[in-house]
């Protein structure tokens, strides 16, 4: 029965995730770091001012592409959470398969921004957006990865 309520509890706190809005991913930074994600970037980034709103226009169009990939992600985490009782090899592999197209769709999106976001303010700008962007990201991904358990982690949890 634990084991039950345990699921259950994953699969409503995993889809609850699923349906993660952009702002829910602001509010989670503003916890973590008392600012938004983009008054942390502002504040560590030196753009020059006559280069800001096209900068800036880039990063919003990097984290219109980046929330898609969000919700990806999270969906996919959703169904491993649906799946988590019966997961099988096929299941496993075609949930393992998604998750790491989606990681490197990421960091094609780092590639790619990185590119675009270097001609605007230089290799070294750039790349602090890059190295705050991949912290960010990192540590949202600890706070999902907190939620869910590992594959047969609540059956260990009832042998010991």
């Amino acid at each position: 029965m634990k084991k039950l309520l345990v699921a259950v509890s994953c699969l409503f706190a995993v889809q609850g995730m699923a349906q993660a809005t952009l702002q829910e991913e602001v509010d989670l930074i503003r916890k973590m770091y008392g600012k938004t994600k983009k008054e942390l970037m502002t504040n560590y980034l030196k753009v020059p001012e006559a280069k800001s709103a096209s900068f800036w226009g880039l990063y919003d169009e990097y984290e219109a592409a980046r929330a898609n990939l969000a919700k990806e992600r999270m969906q996919l985490i959703a169904d491993y959470a649906k799946e988590y009782e019966t997961l099988n090899d096929e299941t496993a592999n075609t949930l393992a398969t998604a998750t790491l197209k989606n990681n490197m769709q990421l960091e094609k999106l780092y590639q790619k921004y990185y590119g675009k976001m270097k001609k605007q303010v230089g290799a070294l700008e750039a790349a602090k957006f890059i190295q705050v962007e991949s912290y960010f990201q990192t540590a949202i991904r600890s706070e999902v990865q907190d939620a869910i358990p590992l594959i047969g982690e609540i059956d260990r949890g009832k042998k010991q």
